[in-house]
């Protein structure tokens, strides 16, 4: 059954979206941000777990797409300690894990595409 939006607009943290698809895509959408979430999804992780999770992203984008995912409320990150080195954890957010089974969706459709569409390739 599909559901169509019930007005013109959609407004969320003082944004104004076309449809709840927007909204979606606002909060999860890009290269990284899923990507990120599927990475948090079992478990907390320090900055350098994902870095190394992700070996395409710079540390810029990484900690771009971090501040951004806790502004939506998506993830939280804790921090251990008053001086350097300090410790900080990321973790999903009650919000952030209600989005998993959409990040399962996509992890099964991706598999498919690799399946029919391309190949899975070991790094070197």
């Amino acid at each position: 059954m599909d559901i169509e939006c019930q007005s013109d607009f959609i407004k969320v943290n003082n944004k104004l979206y076309p449809c709840t698809v927007s909204v979606a895509m606002d909060l999860v959408g890009g290269k990284w941000k899923a990507v990120i979430l599927y990475h948090l999804r079992d478990e907390e992780k320090r900055y350098n777990e994902l870095r190394k999770a992700l070996p395409g992203v710079t540390e810029r984008t990484l900690s771009m797409q971090l501040k951004q995912l806790e502004e939506d409320e998506l993830i939280s990150k804790k921090v251990y300690g008053k001086k350097p080195p300090l410790k900080v954890v990321y973790s999903l957010t009650e919000f952030g894990k209600s989005c998993t089974p959409l990040l399962n969706a996509i992890l099964g459709w991706g598999n498919m595409v690799a399946e029919q569409r391309g190949e899975f390739v070991k790094g070197e």
